[in-house]
This record gives C-alpha cells, structure tokens and sequence, in this order.
C-alpha cells in the first residue's frame, strides 16, 4: 500500500476521500450537509435540457401549419385581399402602430460629389420631431422629367449608407437612370444612439445589440422597435416624393438583411411602394425555427405566428406588383424555406393574371447583397419601373466610406445635441401611457389589469394530468429534502425540492412556494431563510419552472464556455418565439407557479388550504403575477431588489441580462410590479 502511495500520491488521496465519503454516507445513513445538496440531472428521466425549446418549436409549428391551410384555402382574389388587409391591421397593431408624424422634413443638404453620370447629395431630414435621419441622394445626370426612384434601405453594417457593398447597389441602380436614397437605419451609420461626443464613443454597441437593448424598451410598452424603422422608411420615400426629379408613381425599395426586413416593412405597410426586391431575408418561420436562428428586435412581431402569419404574407402585401425575392445560397436564413415561400406565393400571382411579376434570383454565396443580386436588382427594377431592361456589367468603384458622411462629426449625436433617439421616444409613450393609466380610477386600473394578467397566464395553455414522480429523499442536517417533477403542461416539466423540519415529520404541513433566480440550483444562499421557515412548522417548495434549476436550456453554443442567459442564446430566442406566437416566458412561468399549486394538493402530507409564496428577485415576479391570478395563494413575500418596468424604461442604462425572462410584451399598459405588491398587500 506504501509502494502505491508513493508511486501515484494523487490517486491514492483521491481514492481514500472516496471511500472515506462512502463509509461516512453508510454510517450516517444516507444524511448530507446543506451545501452538498444538488440538483439530480433531470435527463436522467427525460432530456430537460432542450424541452422547453422542444415545445416553443412545437407550438410554432402549429401554428405554422395553420397559417398554411389557411392561405391554401384562398380561391378568390375577394378572399385573399381579405385576409391580406386583416393581417395587414393586425401587423401594425402588433408593432403598435405607425407613428404619426407627417412633419415637415426640413431637409437639408450639408453636400455634394460629383461623379461620373450622376451626383451624390448628402442629405439630413426630420423623419419626427427632433429625430434625424441621414442619407445619400444618387441623381442621375441629365434628368429632365420626373424619374423613377429606388429607397435603399440599410442591413447590418455598421457603417450603413457607406458599406462598400451598399455603394455597389445605389451604382448600379444610379446607373440605370434610378433617383436613389440609401438612408441609415436606427443604430447604424450616423444614428448611433448610444454616441457619447464627451469620449467619442459608443457605450452600448451599434446595430443588433442597440437594436435589443432600445427594443426591450419599446416591448415593456407595448411597442415593436420595428415601427420606428418603419416610420424612418415611409418618411424616405416622403423624402423622394418631395423631390421634384421623382415620379411618385414609380418609386421601389430594396435591402437585404435588416435592409430585406425593413423592405418587408414597407412591403406591407406602404402602398405606395411600386415595387420591392427583398434581399437575404424571405424564408419561412418553420425552418428558421429549425435551423434554431435567432431574429433582431426589429424582427419580432408579436402575435403573428399565432394568426398563421408567414413570410408568404409578406411577399403576398404586394400581390400583383412586381417582387423579386434575393436569396443566398449559403446564408443563415435557410434557402430551403425561401424556395418554399416563392413556389406557394406563385399561385396568387397567377390568380392576378401576372405571374412574370414574382421573380427569384438565389446567388451562390454567403449573406450579403453581392453585385451580382445589384445587377439583377437593377434589371428588375429597369424593366418594371422604366420599360427597359439594364445590360451593364461593368463593377462599381466605391467611394471612402467617410467622405459621405451628412454630420459633421460623423455622427448625429455629435451634431445635434438635442436630436432624439428610440430612449428618448419611449419617455414620450411611457407619458402617453401613464396618462391614460391615471384617467382610471385605482379600482378600474386593477380590474382592467388582472383581467390582461390572467389572460396571458392562461393563454393556450394545454393542461395534463400531472403524472408527479417522487425520485429521491435526502437529510440535510436537521431537514428532510424530497425531491420530484411533473408535468405542468403537455411538453413541459416543473421540479422542486420540498423542505421538511425533520420535528414535524408525520405531519401535514401548510407550504411556502418559493421562488428565486436559479431555482433549486441556488440553494445555499437561501438555506438560512429556508431553515428558518420550516422551523415555523411550514413545509419550503423551491420550484423550478419551465427552463430554470434542474431544467436549465443548453446554450446554443452546445459547449461549458456559452451562457445561455446571454444575448442571442437560447433563452433570447426561446423568449422571442413566445412572442411570436402571443405568449411570454414570465406568462408561461407564472402558469408554472399555479400548477405547483395543484401539485401540492396531490402531495402527501402538505395543507393545500394554507399556501404562501416567497418571491425573490427577478424570478420572483412569477410568483407575484400567480398570486394576481389563483386565489389559493394565502399570503406573499418579497425579498430582494424589487423588478421596475418602468424604471427599465426610463433608464438610459438598465440591466438587461437575461431580460428576456421578464420581458411581458405591453406590460406597463396596464401595471408595474409595484402596482401588483399594493393590490397583494405584500
């Protein structure tokens, strides 16, 4: 034994603290310290780790399947503009409306290049008030009569309107005698929000993220970011309109990425727009769903799956004027479902007469508006727009990105210092809002209130038998530990541990539900108000809704290093789902907390007439918002730092991690988690 102990010293100690460790388990009789108790891995019964994205994909999918029946039960031009103008005033409900401003532009122009057939203007207008927008005016040389004109609308590029890949495109459509304004979206270009002149920096980074950090915002309120991209784009083409080198009659937008969802915007909010080629964007929601992508906050519309809403819909806005769909062959938005929603729109082309009008050219490349989809663009536009097809070959030479800058410091932050941003329009409807709130009584504000609250908790939800599996008890010092699941919905598993005083065993005790971030993967910190609150006599369930403890999501990432509570991971995308399909995380956990509530009444020995909820911290809100809904909860403390809403918004800087768990789309229209505390009386 020395021989060994000397040649493999590590071993040897590992292998006696093991045996020691067996021997004491044994002696004691299966007893443990607090801290050493853990979560049983749950996959061992079923794969938890990717359930609760397993079931947002099979209500999507659902959801999908409907809204395909639906369009393939169309066999009129009546019924399909029916349904086309429903859907189209539920999209702009569900963005929360088109802004409306038709204020002067007071555009202006800070400069001019010349090149060789057409000129560039720099341009800045007044897309609201005290919002500005920047862009590039390609004029052809020699225009004598009102032209043709395209709104270029920006993707993810951080430097927008300048991107050496977006010139390409404005050369191309300039070329082929097209007016073309390529404008900066939110969060790119010249309009970083988050600009801050003093350093000369960004403090929140440009393009996807800014657009979900000012998008949670705009959700709290019941808005999509979206409908400030929208309104930008509508003013764009005022812009054009305004011009009198343009014939309104003639005016057509393209973009690809966020430029082909912007594009999509227009497509189905703004008839004036004669014809559109979307760009590396068109797909359809079920394969996204299943190649697991992940959508900007412009890109999410509440509520739209749930009507049968598809990027068919899309293309089918503008039915029968001309589209070309731009696609990628490598991209991340699967070509597969961009094939798929070509092919099933084509129908409603030919029940127009026009079939030659819906058009797809699918590139060989990764995502990006590559010079080959510019010519093609152009060609389309030419032929449609201007009666004549566009032959030229020729690649475009760019321009320095920072010679068409509009501002004189590059950004509008720089120039402007009382411009406004997203945050800046969120105060004003945060204002709007809360006045409406106070022009009810306390009494009509609470009714109105718990009715939309018990709505969302107990929107679609699909209720079982809950099947419990009682799977391991354990002593803990001077505490019983019992450990089980079961099934909340059909799909879905809830988990708990249930603390018992070892005192009181043999006695049927009331409950306390406890709820916290982390769940029963977070025990030691709480394990003091734990002890303490069964030394009351009251039985501790620390629950674990769906994707929390026990039944945490595996990061996308698939490796020990990825968070999944981080931007763009799985529970972003888990969240977003939800919203699509008019459900929330919180909702759907708050429906978590009333079915622990049946599942205590199935539980031996615990007094389900006597049932009281801990909430702390974030995770704290489901109980708060279960507590609103089912009377069965007695009584609620709250501990921790408590959830603002409202101070989410009216933050220029707010904790956004892991926000997509709190996040109820619409939520401060109708309460803030300090309103529920009062009418609770917690």
């Amino acid at each position: 034994m020395a021989g060994i102990k000397n040649k493999c010293p590590a071993i040897f100690q590992y292998t006696t603290f093991k045996v020691f460790k067996i021997f004491r388990l044994w002696k004691g009789r299966g007893k443990m310290r607090i801290h050493e108790i853990k979560n049983t891995d749950m996959n061992a019964y079923y794969n938890v780790m990717s359930q609760l994205g397993d079931f947002t994909d099979a209500m999507s999918f659902e959801a999908f399947d409907r809204g395909d029946a639906a369009r393939d039960s169309i066999t009129s031009i009546e019924d399909f503009e029916r349904r086309r103008e429903f859907l189209r005033d539920c999209f702009i409900r569900a963005i929360g409306g088109i802004p409306d401003f038709r204020i002067p532009l007071n555009a202006k122009i800070t400069g001019v290049i010349q090149q060789g057939g057409f000129r560039i203007e720099k341009v800045i207008y007044e897309s609201r008030p005290g919002v500005y927008v920047t862009a590039n005016l390609y004029v052809p040389d020699g225009i004598e009569k009102p032209a043709a004109a395209i709104l270029f609308l920006c993707g993810h590029a951080k430097e927008a309107k300048q991107y050496r890949q977006y010139q390409k495109v404005c050369r191309h459509l300039a070329a082929a005698g097209f007016v073309v304004l390529a404008q900066d979206p939110v969060g790119q270009g010249e309009r970083l929000s988050y600009y801050e002149p003093s350093i000369n920096a960004t403090t929140v980074d440009w393009g996807t993220v800014e657009h979900d950090y000012a998008g949670i915002q705009c959700m709290l309120l019941g808005d999509s970011i979206a409908r400030y991209f929208l309104h930008d784009a509508m003013r764009g083409i005022d812009y054009l309109c305004s011009r009198a080198e343009v014939d309104p009659a003639r005016i057509g937008v393209t973009g690809n990425s966020g430029g082909g969802t912007q594009t999509s915007l227009m497509m189905i909010c703004d008839q004036r727009i004669a014809a559109a080629a979307p760009g590396t964007f068109i797909m359809n929601r079920r394969s996204f769903v299943k190649a697991r992508g992940v959508l900007d906050a412009e890109q999410i519309w509440e509520g739209m799956s749930a009507l049968g809403f598809d990027h068919e819909d899309i293309l089918l806005a503008m039915a029968p004027r001309p589209v070309l769909v731009l696609a990628a062959s490598y991209d991340f938005f699967p070509v597969e479902g961009t094939m798929e929603t070509f092919r099933r729109a084509k129908r409603f082309w030919e029940l127009y007469g026009k079939p030659e009008n819906l058009e797809i050219f699918v590139d060989n490349s990764p995502h990006s508006y590559t010079e080959d989809m510019a010519r093609r663009a152009a060609d389309f536009f030419s032929r449609h727009l201007l009666g004549k097809p566009y032959e030229n070959r020729t690649d475009m030479p760019v321009l320095e990105e920072s010679l068409l800058n509009c501002t004189q410091s590059g950004q509008v932050r720089g120039d402007y210092q009382k411009a406004k941003f997203v945050y800046e329009e969120n105060l004003d409807r945060l204002k709007e809002i809360e006045k409406a709130k106070n022009d009810l009584t306390e009494e009509e504000r609470r009714d109105r209130a718990l009715k939309w609250l018990s709505e969302k908790v107990f929107y679609n939800r699909k209720p079982c038998e809950l099947n419990p599996r009682f799977y391991r008890t354990e002593h803990a010092e001077d505490m019983t530990v019992q450990k089980c699941f079961w099934w909340s919905q059909t799909g879905l598993i809830n988990h708990a541990f249930l603390f018992r005083s070892l005192d009181l065993a043999g006695k049927r005790l009331p409950v306390t539900v406890a709820l916290w971030d982390g769940g029963t993967s977070c025990i030691v910190p709480h394990i003091g108000w734990i002890r303490e609150t069964c030394k009351t006599g009251r039985a501790v369930m620390v629950l674990d809704v769906s994707g929390v403890g026990a039944l945490q999501q595996h990061s996308l990432g698939n490796d020990y290093e990825s968070d999944p509570f981080d931007l763009y991971d799985i529970y972003y995308k888990i969240a977003r789902d939800l919203i699509w399909l008019g459900d929330s995380l919180p909702a759907l956990r708050a429906y978590d907390v009333t079915r622990a509530l049946d599942m205590i009444g199935a539980w031996e020995g615990l007094d389900a007439s006597d049932i009281s909820v801990y909430a702390c911290g974030r995770y704290g809100i489901y109980g708060l918002m279960a507590a609103a809904v089912d009377n069965r909860i007695k009584k609620i403390a709250y501990a921790g730092e408590e959830v603002s809403f409202r101070d989410m918004v009216v933050s220029r800087y707010y904790n956004s991690y892991d926000a997509s768990s709190i996040v109820m789309p619409g939520i401060l229209e109708y309460f803030d988690i300090g309103d529920l505390r009062k009418w609770l009386n917690t």
